[in-house]
């Protein structure tokens, strides 16, 4: 792979774990304490919508995230060539 290829492979890749990192800082961080106030003002059966992002939702994003990373790598990876 030539110099060029593989800085714009990285640029991208970076750009995409960024991205995904910032979906899970605003889920995680901004849902489950800056916006809990806002959000315990719906329930879900019984459930203030606030408390369940701080204990599991963000949990299940992070979990969702993995499987986006994997399959947009492999989009990645077949774009430029690298992959198995």
């Amino acid at each position: 792979m030539s110099p060029e290829k593989a800085q714009a492979y990285w640029k991208e890749n970076i750009s995409t774990i960024i991205k995904l990192l910032v979906v899970w800082f605003i889920v995680s961080f901004g849902c489950g304490i800056i916006f809990i106030n806002e959000l315990n003002a719906i329930e879900i059966k019984g459930v203030k919508l606030g408390f369940w992002f701080a204990q599991q939702g963000a949990i299940y994003v992070f979990v969702i995230l993995i499987f986006v990373y994997v399959r947009l790598m492999t989009k990645i990876d077949e774009k430029y060539g690298v992959n198995e």
